[in-house]
């Protein structure tokens, strides 16, 4: 069984969709980002990314807030990013969607407040090698992707994914699966992003991010998009 996730004994195939129009972030300066003006945290720095400009984080204050969450009302997902670890510290969340919203009702129905509401990209760090873990939760969801046997060399640049048809939630690198499981998605509300650190200021990310990119669909790995460039 995978590490974190229930692992599917016959994966089936994602639901049948048609994409909708993705949002694209591309991190090419730190004050604004996919049209928005951003909360710049510490002094993140533009450096050379496959097909373009990045931004570089140094882990230990460099972090962005972006006033949305790009995947607010999305009945299914995919959420794809490009970016470089460059090691450090053995825990890093990098990407973390939030609902601001309390949410109607606990995982129980109970009507209380349960709140957390997420998306998020995490990795963690072992000398020269990371490996990724991805993470959703919402009202009668809570879910985790990880894999710590399926490692990947530090200071390369990497496509990450991951996808869910609103069933099947499933994690890749560079199109390669790492984990899936199923959950009983359902949609999240509006709120914020925060990019190169938690939105509580912890867990810093230390390397480059170049761009993510929000799918309001399930797209196969064949259907991902690399930018120009990209190595490994």
């Amino acid at each position: 069984m995978l590490a974190g996730a229930a692992a599917l004994t016959s994966a089936p195939a994602f639901a049948a969709a048609e994409p909708g129009k993705p949002r694209v972030w591309s991190f090419t300066r730190p004050d604004r980002v996919g049209g928005l003006a951003t909360e710049v945290l510490g002094e993140p720095r533009v450096t050379p990314g496959p097909g373009g400009r990045a931004l570089l984080f140094d882990g230990q204050d460099d972090g962005l807030v972006i006033p949305e969450h790009p995947l607010a009302g999305a009945r299914a997902f995919t959420i794809e990013a490009v970016f470089r670890p460059d090691g450090g510290r053995f825990e890093q969340r990098w990407l973390h969607l939030a609902q601001d919203a309390a949410d109607a009702a606990d995982a129980e129905g109970a009507g209380s407040v349960s709140g957390g509401t997420r998306m998020l990209f995490e990795i963690r760090v072992a000398e020269d090698a990371w490996w990724l873990d991805a993470f959703v939760k919402g009202p009668g969801y809570s879910q985790v992707l990880i894999d710590p046997t399926k490692r990947h060399p530090v200071g390369r640049w990497a496509h990450v994914a991951q996808v869910c048809d609103g069933r099947r939630y499933a994690a890749y690198v560079d199109g390669v699966l790492q984990a899936e499981a199923e959950i009983a998605f359902r949609p999240q509300g509006p709120g914020r992003t925060s990019v190169g650190v938690r939105l509580n200021r912890v867990d810093w990310f230390n390397g480059a991010i170049r761009e993510c990119r929000f799918t309001p669909a399930a797209l196969s790995p064949g259907q991902f998009t690399r930018p120009s460039g990209l190595v490994g």
